[in-house]
Protein backbone atom coordinates (compact mmCIF):
# COMPACT_ATOMS: atom_id res chain seq x y z
CA UNK A 1 0.00 0.00 0.00
CA UNK A 2 2.62 2.43 0.45
CA UNK A 3 4.98 3.89 -1.96
CA UNK A 4 8.07 4.68 0.83
CA UNK A 5 10.06 2.14 -0.44
CA UNK A 6 13.01 4.14 0.86
CA UNK A 7 12.62 3.46 4.50
CA UNK A 8 12.57 0.40 5.90
CA UNK A 9 11.22 1.83 9.49
CA UNK A 10 10.18 5.53 10.32
CA UNK A 11 10.33 6.69 13.81
CA UNK A 12 9.78 9.94 15.32
CA UNK A 13 8.88 11.43 19.01
CA UNK A 14 5.75 13.44 18.62
CA UNK A 15 2.55 14.84 21.42
CA UNK A 16 -0.41 12.12 21.79
CA UNK A 17 -3.84 13.20 23.83
CA UNK A 18 -5.74 10.83 24.16
CA UNK A 19 -8.71 12.42 24.78
CA UNK A 20 -9.74 16.29 24.72
CA UNK A 21 -9.52 16.27 28.98
CA UNK A 22 -6.35 14.32 29.14
CA UNK A 23 -2.75 16.10 28.98
CA UNK A 24 -0.50 15.66 26.28
CA UNK A 25 2.12 13.24 26.69
CA UNK A 26 5.69 12.59 24.61
CA UNK A 27 5.26 9.07 22.65
CA UNK A 28 7.16 7.45 19.94
CA UNK A 29 5.52 7.37 16.59
CA UNK A 30 6.25 4.08 14.10
CA UNK A 31 4.84 3.80 10.44
CA UNK A 32 4.21 1.01 8.71
CA UNK A 33 2.34 -0.12 5.84
CA UNK A 34 -0.73 0.35 6.78
CA UNK A 35 -0.69 1.34 10.60
CA UNK A 36 1.01 3.96 13.11
CA UNK A 37 1.95 2.90 16.37
CA UNK A 38 1.88 5.00 19.44
CA UNK A 39 4.11 3.64 21.55
CA UNK A 40 5.84 4.67 25.62
CA UNK A 41 9.49 4.84 25.62
CA UNK A 42 9.86 1.78 26.90
CA UNK A 43 8.30 0.02 24.14
CA UNK A 44 4.67 -0.92 25.37
CA UNK A 45 2.32 0.30 22.44
CA UNK A 46 -0.09 2.84 23.79
CA UNK A 47 -2.33 2.70 20.59
CA UNK A 48 -2.72 1.41 16.89
CA UNK A 49 -3.57 4.05 14.19
CA UNK A 50 -5.59 2.65 10.39
CA UNK A 51 -3.41 5.43 7.99
CA UNK A 52 -6.37 5.10 5.86
CA UNK A 53 -8.38 6.42 8.55
CA UNK A 54 -6.48 9.40 10.11
CA UNK A 55 -7.25 13.12 9.04
CA UNK A 56 -4.75 15.83 9.43
CA UNK A 57 -6.60 19.03 11.26
CA UNK A 58 -4.33 21.64 9.95
CA UNK A 59 -3.22 20.89 6.85
CA UNK A 60 -0.29 23.03 5.67
CA UNK A 61 0.78 24.17 9.14
CA UNK A 62 3.34 22.84 11.23
CA UNK A 63 3.49 21.15 13.99
CA UNK A 64 1.55 18.99 11.87
CA UNK A 65 -1.69 17.63 13.98
CA UNK A 66 -3.79 14.07 13.71
CA UNK A 67 -6.53 12.63 14.48
CA UNK A 68 -8.55 9.53 13.99
CA UNK A 69 -11.38 9.76 11.51
CA UNK A 70 -14.48 10.64 14.15
CA UNK A 71 -12.74 10.75 17.10
CA UNK A 72 -11.11 14.76 17.01
CA UNK A 73 -10.73 14.17 20.77
CA UNK A 74 -7.53 12.04 20.17
CA UNK A 75 -5.07 13.78 18.68
CA UNK A 76 -0.92 13.99 17.49
CA UNK A 77 1.52 16.62 17.53
CA UNK A 78 4.16 16.21 15.43
CA UNK A 79 6.83 18.85 16.02
CA UNK A 80 7.98 21.09 13.39
CA UNK A 81 11.81 19.05 13.28
CA UNK A 82 10.33 15.52 12.34
CA UNK A 83 9.30 17.03 8.33
CA UNK A 84 10.58 13.47 7.61
CA UNK A 85 7.53 11.79 9.13
CA UNK A 86 4.99 14.45 8.33
CA UNK A 87 5.87 14.27 4.60
CA UNK A 88 5.96 10.46 4.76
CA UNK A 89 2.16 10.58 6.11
CA UNK A 90 1.35 13.15 3.84
CA UNK A 91 2.79 10.94 1.30
CA UNK A 92 0.37 8.10 1.76
CA UNK A 93 -2.96 10.12 2.76
CA UNK A 94 -2.59 11.05 -1.09
CA UNK A 95 -1.87 7.61 -2.09
CA UNK A 96 -4.80 6.75 -0.20
CA UNK A 97 -6.84 9.30 -1.32
CA UNK A 98 -6.44 8.66 -5.16
CA UNK A 99 -7.45 5.22 -4.77
CA UNK A 100 -10.76 6.04 -2.47
CA UNK A 101 -13.51 5.32 -4.66
CA UNK A 102 -15.37 8.97 -5.47
CA UNK A 103 -17.94 9.80 -3.29
CA UNK A 104 -21.70 8.55 -3.69
CA UNK A 105 -20.13 5.44 -5.66
CA UNK A 106 -20.84 2.86 -3.25
CA UNK A 107 -24.21 4.52 -2.61
CA UNK A 108 -25.03 4.83 -6.16
CA UNK A 109 -24.24 1.06 -6.66
CA UNK A 110 -26.46 -0.05 -3.97
CA UNK A 111 -29.14 2.14 -5.20
CA UNK A 112 -29.14 1.20 -8.83
CA UNK A 113 -29.06 -3.12 -7.52
CA UNK A 114 -32.05 -2.60 -5.14
CA UNK A 115 -34.01 -0.68 -7.69
CA UNK A 116 -33.10 -3.56 -10.08
CA UNK A 117 -33.92 -6.37 -7.77
CA UNK A 118 -37.40 -4.61 -6.42
CA UNK A 119 -38.42 -4.51 -10.30
CA UNK A 120 -37.72 -7.82 -10.86
CA UNK A 121 -39.40 -8.97 -7.74
CA UNK A 122 -36.56 -11.54 -7.01
CA UNK A 123 -36.51 -11.13 -3.13
CA UNK A 124 -35.66 -14.17 -2.12
CA UNK A 125 -32.27 -13.25 -3.88
CA UNK A 126 -31.74 -10.38 -2.73
CA UNK A 127 -30.06 -11.26 0.88
CA UNK A 128 -27.79 -13.27 -0.85
CA UNK A 129 -26.60 -10.71 -4.03
CA UNK A 130 -25.97 -7.81 -1.49
CA UNK A 131 -23.84 -9.69 0.54
CA UNK A 132 -21.74 -10.83 -3.01
CA UNK A 133 -22.09 -7.13 -4.03
CA UNK A 134 -20.84 -5.78 -0.95
CA UNK A 135 -17.85 -8.59 -0.98
CA UNK A 136 -17.07 -6.99 -4.98
CA UNK A 137 -17.10 -3.11 -3.91
CA UNK A 138 -15.42 -2.47 -0.85
CA UNK A 139 -12.06 -1.31 -1.89
CA UNK A 140 -9.10 -2.60 -0.09
CA UNK A 141 -8.60 0.52 1.73
CA UNK A 142 -11.77 0.42 3.88
CA UNK A 143 -11.19 -3.23 4.09
CA UNK A 144 -7.61 -2.42 5.98
CA UNK A 145 -9.22 0.33 8.53
CA UNK A 146 -12.14 -2.79 9.07
CA UNK A 147 -9.66 -4.90 10.43
CA UNK A 148 -7.68 -2.57 12.49
CA UNK A 149 -11.24 -1.64 13.97
CA UNK A 150 -11.44 -5.09 14.91
CA UNK A 151 -7.91 -5.59 16.17
CA UNK A 152 -9.06 -2.79 18.30
CA UNK A 153 -11.75 -4.72 20.05
CA UNK A 154 -10.10 -7.93 20.23
CA UNK A 155 -6.92 -6.36 21.65
CA UNK A 156 -9.39 -5.53 24.51
CA UNK A 157 -9.75 -8.95 25.66
CA UNK A 158 -6.61 -10.35 23.96
CA UNK A 159 -4.31 -8.05 24.60
CA UNK A 160 -1.78 -5.58 23.15
CA UNK A 161 0.13 -6.62 20.29
CA UNK A 162 3.10 -8.18 21.47
CA UNK A 163 6.10 -5.53 20.12
CA UNK A 164 9.08 -6.02 21.57
CA UNK A 165 11.66 -3.98 20.00
CA UNK A 166 14.37 -7.25 19.46
CA UNK A 167 11.27 -9.43 17.90
CA UNK A 168 9.68 -6.86 15.45
CA UNK A 169 12.45 -7.21 12.27
CA UNK A 170 12.47 -11.04 12.59
CA UNK A 171 8.27 -10.96 12.80
CA UNK A 172 8.92 -9.37 9.82
CA UNK A 173 11.11 -11.91 8.48
CA UNK A 174 8.94 -14.90 9.31
CA UNK A 175 6.02 -13.06 7.20
CA UNK A 176 7.72 -12.67 4.41
CA UNK A 177 9.21 -16.28 4.46
CA UNK A 178 5.82 -17.53 4.36
CA UNK A 179 3.55 -15.01 2.97
CA UNK A 180 5.83 -12.79 0.52
CA UNK A 181 7.63 -9.87 0.49
CA UNK A 182 4.55 -7.68 -0.17
CA UNK A 183 3.22 -8.62 3.16
CA UNK A 184 5.50 -8.31 5.56
CA UNK A 185 3.69 -6.47 8.41
CA UNK A 186 1.08 -8.92 7.87
CA UNK A 187 1.00 -10.79 11.53
CA UNK A 188 0.50 -9.99 14.53
CA UNK A 189 1.54 -11.38 17.60
CA UNK A 190 -1.42 -11.68 20.79
CA UNK A 191 -0.38 -12.87 24.01
CA UNK A 192 -3.52 -14.91 24.92
CA UNK A 193 -7.38 -14.90 23.93
CA UNK A 194 -7.22 -15.41 20.01
CA UNK A 195 -6.97 -19.59 19.04
CA UNK A 196 -3.68 -20.07 17.44
CA UNK A 197 -4.61 -18.41 14.01
CA UNK A 198 -7.15 -16.12 12.96
CA UNK A 199 -7.65 -13.52 9.85
CA UNK A 200 -9.47 -10.15 9.42
CA UNK A 201 -10.14 -8.25 7.10
CA UNK A 202 -7.27 -6.21 5.06
CA UNK A 203 -4.71 -9.42 4.95
CA UNK A 204 -4.11 -9.38 8.78
CA UNK A 205 -3.36 -12.82 10.37
CA UNK A 206 -3.42 -12.20 14.21
CA UNK A 207 -0.79 -15.12 15.73
CA UNK A 208 -1.17 -16.86 19.46
CA UNK A 209 2.16 -16.07 21.00
CA UNK A 210 2.07 -19.97 22.17
CA UNK A 211 2.75 -21.06 19.03
CA UNK A 212 6.17 -19.02 19.23
CA UNK A 213 6.79 -19.92 22.72
CA UNK A 214 5.93 -23.22 23.73
CA UNK A 215 7.49 -24.70 20.30
CA UNK A 216 11.32 -25.14 19.62
CA UNK A 217 11.07 -25.46 15.82
CA UNK A 218 10.02 -22.61 13.69
CA UNK A 219 8.74 -24.61 11.08
CA UNK A 220 5.25 -24.96 13.60
CA UNK A 221 4.11 -21.34 13.65
CA UNK A 222 4.85 -21.39 9.68
CA UNK A 223 2.73 -23.99 9.26
CA UNK A 224 -0.24 -22.54 11.36
CA UNK A 225 0.44 -18.88 9.58
CA UNK A 226 0.11 -20.70 6.05
CA UNK A 227 -2.42 -23.06 6.86
CA UNK A 228 -4.14 -19.18 8.25
CA UNK A 229 -3.27 -17.83 4.83
CA UNK A 230 -4.99 -20.39 2.99
CA UNK A 231 -8.03 -20.39 5.05
CA UNK A 232 -8.39 -16.37 4.18
CA UNK A 233 -8.20 -17.03 0.55
CA UNK A 234 -10.79 -19.63 0.09
CA UNK A 235 -13.12 -17.64 2.04
CA UNK A 236 -13.04 -14.27 1.78
CA UNK A 237 -12.57 -12.55 5.32
CA UNK A 238 -15.08 -9.95 4.51
CA UNK A 239 -17.59 -12.00 3.53
CA UNK A 240 -17.44 -14.08 6.52
CA UNK A 241 -17.76 -10.70 8.74
CA UNK A 242 -21.09 -9.94 6.58
CA UNK A 243 -22.71 -13.10 6.28
CA UNK A 244 -22.18 -12.77 10.62
CA UNK A 245 -23.46 -9.19 10.54
CA UNK A 246 -26.62 -9.85 8.24
CA UNK A 247 -27.97 -7.61 5.78
CA UNK A 248 -28.95 -4.72 7.69
CA UNK A 249 -25.38 -4.01 8.59
CA UNK A 250 -23.83 -4.72 4.69
CA UNK A 251 -26.52 -1.90 3.39
CA UNK A 252 -24.99 0.17 5.94
CA UNK A 253 -21.84 -0.28 5.02
CA UNK A 254 -22.36 0.22 1.41
CA UNK A 255 -24.25 3.17 1.82
CA UNK A 256 -22.57 4.80 4.28
CA UNK A 257 -19.23 3.41 4.49
CA UNK A 258 -19.72 2.14 8.27
CA UNK A 259 -20.70 -1.09 9.99
CA UNK A 260 -22.40 -0.79 13.30
CA UNK A 261 -20.61 -1.22 16.10
CA UNK A 262 -22.76 -3.96 17.35
CA UNK A 263 -21.83 -5.80 14.09
CA UNK A 264 -18.39 -5.51 14.63
CA UNK A 265 -18.22 -6.61 18.54
CA UNK A 266 -20.46 -9.77 17.62
CA UNK A 267 -17.76 -10.59 15.38
CA UNK A 268 -14.47 -9.82 17.24
CA UNK A 269 -16.09 -11.80 20.07
CA UNK A 270 -16.77 -14.79 17.35
CA UNK A 271 -13.26 -14.46 16.38
CA UNK A 272 -11.85 -15.44 19.36
CA UNK A 273 -14.37 -18.52 20.44
CA UNK A 274 -15.09 -20.22 17.38
CA UNK A 275 -12.88 -22.86 16.19
CA UNK A 276 -11.23 -22.40 12.47
CA UNK A 277 -12.84 -23.99 9.60
CA UNK A 278 -10.86 -26.98 8.43
CA UNK A 279 -8.67 -26.91 5.38
CA UNK A 280 -8.69 -29.51 3.02
CA UNK A 281 -5.33 -31.59 3.51
CA UNK A 282 -4.48 -31.70 -0.20
CA UNK A 283 -4.77 -27.86 -0.65
CA UNK A 284 -2.71 -27.99 2.95
CA UNK A 285 -0.08 -30.57 1.31
CA UNK A 286 0.07 -28.25 -2.11
CA UNK A 287 1.00 -24.98 -0.04
CA UNK A 288 3.53 -26.78 1.98
CA UNK A 289 5.28 -27.76 -0.90
CA UNK A 290 4.97 -24.65 -2.83
CA UNK A 291 6.43 -22.75 0.33
CA UNK A 292 9.07 -25.08 0.52
CA UNK A 293 7.61 -26.53 4.30
CA UNK A 294 7.78 -29.75 6.41
CA UNK A 295 3.97 -30.22 7.14
CA UNK A 296 4.57 -32.94 9.51
CA UNK A 297 5.62 -30.33 13.02
CA UNK A 298 2.47 -28.66 12.12
CA UNK A 299 0.42 -32.06 11.88
CA UNK A 300 1.64 -32.96 15.39
CA UNK A 301 1.40 -29.89 16.86
CA UNK A 302 -2.20 -29.96 16.00
CA UNK A 303 -2.33 -33.62 17.32
CA UNK A 304 0.80 -35.09 19.13
CA UNK A 305 -0.61 -38.81 18.32
CA UNK A 306 -0.55 -38.08 14.49
CA UNK A 307 -3.85 -39.91 14.43
CA UNK A 308 -6.07 -37.28 13.06
CA UNK A 309 -3.26 -35.66 10.70
CA UNK A 310 -1.80 -38.80 9.14
CA UNK A 311 -1.56 -37.69 6.00
CA UNK A 312 -0.13 -33.89 6.58
CA UNK A 313 2.36 -36.81 8.10
CA UNK A 314 2.86 -39.62 5.57
CA UNK A 315 2.73 -37.21 2.40
CA UNK A 316 5.06 -34.43 4.08
CA UNK A 317 6.31 -32.76 0.81
CA UNK A 318 9.81 -31.80 2.61
CA UNK A 319 10.16 -35.09 5.02
CA UNK A 320 13.66 -35.90 3.13
CA UNK A 321 15.60 -32.86 2.75
CA UNK A 322 13.35 -30.48 4.91
CA UNK A 323 12.07 -27.12 4.90
CA UNK A 324 14.01 -24.15 3.69
CA UNK A 325 14.98 -22.32 6.24
CA UNK A 326 12.24 -20.61 8.10
CA UNK A 327 14.25 -18.24 10.34
CA UNK A 328 17.67 -18.38 11.56
CA UNK A 329 18.60 -19.51 15.18
CA UNK A 330 19.17 -15.59 16.76
CA UNK A 331 15.84 -14.61 15.09
CA UNK A 332 13.71 -17.14 16.17
CA UNK A 333 15.31 -16.69 20.18
CA UNK A 334 14.13 -12.93 19.40
CA UNK A 335 10.71 -13.76 18.58
CA UNK A 336 10.13 -16.15 21.19
CA UNK A 337 10.85 -13.06 23.67
CA UNK A 338 8.94 -11.15 21.66
CA UNK A 339 6.04 -10.28 24.22
CA UNK A 340 8.59 -10.06 27.07
CA UNK A 341 9.34 -6.10 26.19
Amino acid sequence: MTALKEFQRLEATALWRPEPQAQRREVIVSLGDATITISEFSGRPLAHWSIAAIIRANRGRLPAIYHPDGDPGETLELPEDETTMVDAIERLLRAIERRRPQPGTLRQRVIAGVAGVLALGALVWLPSALLDHAERVVPRVKRAEIGEDLLGRITRVAGQPCIAPEGRLPLRHLAQRVLGEARSDALVVLPEGVRDTAHLPGGMILVNAALLEDYEDPDVAAGYILAEALRARHSDPLGDLLRHAGLWSSLKLLTTGRLPDGALQSYAETLLTTPADPVPTEALLDAFAAAELRSSPYAYARDATGESTVALIEADPRAREGSRQVLSDADWLRLQAICDG
